[in-house]
């Protein structure tokens, strides 16, 4: 018997014994608004989040916030600014400046909002773009991952994702560099 068989063999005869998993445990802050929750931590991560009374509202503000030149792909059906998605190679997205999105639902605990490829487009779109926009209803964030779990728990999808953004990084040289690998910003855009 070689010295990994061994270990493997004494971590198998000294498991702890089975305890059942406690049912309805509840996490978190309970009592606070999962709006204002989400919007400081996203905030927080360094998302920028707006909120607006109807979708016409988001292009001219998107208009406003980004460079005119740049290209703009909306995946959004009535967010009509840039040119709408076009089922594409991703090789064709390397040029978009920003994307724009709608989000399942946002969770007030990490900031993050769940995507899947029914609204992402192309799945490398919100990850190539240099600024990313999600658009949310104020009415589906959730409190935790937890919540969020339940949700998708038997949800049937190809791909998925929860964005949290932007992209950044801190690993060299402990130095934090935003739009390391993906985004260089995200907006969110909170409907009613």
């Amino acid at each position: 018997m070689n010295s990994r068989d061994k270990i493997l063999q004494d971590i198998l005869k000294n498991q702890p014994e089975p305890t059942i998993l406690p049912e309805g445990v509840i996490f978190g802050f309970a009592d606070a608004d999962p709006v204002s929750k989400f919007i400081t931590t996203a905030q927080t991560i360094g998302a920028k989040v707006y909120e607006v009374n109807q979708l016409e509202e988001i292009a001219p503000q998107i208009a406003e916030l980004f460079d005119k030149e740049g290209r703009i792909v909306s995946v959004v059906e009535g967010v009509n600014i840039g040119e709408p998605y076009a089922a594409a190679v991703p090789h064709t997205f390397e040029d978009v400046n920003v994307a724009i999105i709608r989000g399942h639902f946002g969770v007030a605990e990490n900031g993050a909002i769940w995507v899947t490829e029914d609204v992402l487009g192309h799945r490398a779109l919100p990850f190539i773009c240099q600024h990313l926009v999600l658009i949310i209803e104020k009415s589906k964030i959730v409190r935790l991952m937890q919540d969020a779990y339940e949700i998708i728990a038997d949800s049937d999808y190809g791909y998925s994702a929860f964005i949290a953004g932007p992209s950044k990084t801190a690993d060299i040289e402990q130095s934090l560099v935003i739009g390391a690998h993906g985004p260089r910003s995200l907006s969110i855009f909170l409907l009613p």
